[in-house]
């Protein structure tokens, strides 16, 4: 695990990257990052912000919804990797979790998690072995592992969803909006198991996250993003504090007031919109 501020090897690295839909439609406008290995890095902005086509850059998924990156680079342990296929980016250590979870909702609970698995070819030893590690970080799917899947909580469904990317045994997860419809218990719950992963297992995470108060406890570094492009970036226990951040994230202002109220006063004062 990294504590803030602290720098270690980077994995992955966003160089200045464009994104066009459909050849015309520009959603990323120059975007620039670095994940750093171990660590639990955020992407943070509101709906429309560009964060999960960030990722799906990252991961290769973009052709299937007609988008592509025409400019700038995306490289993962020192490679190009923007024109491989998503299986080999897997096999290479980075997997995607989808917003929405997207489980097959016909398997059980214990079929979607080896699906994970699919790919692998080192054995049923040890892919049963890690398959009680994932049970270990989620009891709650091994007491549901012969359900449906299709009539578990979408807490249950979101953990599904993450376990079935450790059963690919991946270096580096994207992880998309975990909180997403989920009650605030289940967010503090879906982070906390994200942190022991991070910190028991060494899983490096990249995070889009709407929910940047609670994305900010717990990641190690943020990037904040605004209608395509970075517009602030920096450990996360200094984003908390700053008082941009509290004020148009967070929701604070720095006499306890909540913003938001002027739109204008809004755009207005954002130093970066000026």
């Amino acid at each position: 695990m990294l504590d803030a501020g602290e720098t270690n090897d980077t994995v992955l690295e966003v160089n200045n990257i464009e994104v066009i839909y459909n050849h015309v439609i520009l959603v990323l406008k120059g975007v620039s990052l670095k994940v750093p290995k171990g660590g639990i890095t955020a992407l943070l902005g509101g709906n429309g912000a560009g964060k999960t086509t960030t990722l799906k850059a990252i991961s290769n998924l973009l052709h299937s919804e007609r988008g592509e990156v025409t400019k700038g680079s995306v490289s993962y342990r020192g490679e190009i990797t923007q024109h491989l296929d998503p299986a080999d980016l897997v096999k290479r250590g980075v997997i995607q979790v989808m917003e929405g979870r997207h489980c097959f909702e016909h398997l059980t609970v214990e079929e979607n998690l080896l699906t994970g698995a699919y790919t692998r070819t080192d054995g049923k030893g040890a892919v049963d072995a890690d398959l009680e590690m994932v049970y270990n970080y989620f009891p709650r799917l091994k007491e549901r592992r012969r359900s449906q899947a299709g009539y578990t909580s979408g807490g249950e469904q979101q953990m599904v969803a993450i376990g079935r990317a450790l059963m690919s045994r991946p270096e580096t997860i994207l992880l998309d909006e975990p909180s997403m419809g989920l009650a605030p218990q289940l967010v503090e719950q879906i982070f906390g198991i994200v942190k022991q992963l991070n910190e028991g297992e060494g899983y490096t995470f990249l995070l889009a996250e709407q929910n940047t108060n609670v994305a900010l406890r717990f990641a190690h570094y943020g990037y904040i993003l605004e209608s395509g492009r970075v517009v602030m970036d920096g450990p996360a226990k200094e984003l908390r504090e700053n008082p941009d951040v509290k004020e148009f994230y967070l929701g604070m202002s720095d006499d306890g007031r909540k913003s938001f109220r002027d739109v204008r006063s809004y755009r207005r004062r954002k130093r970066w919109l000026s």
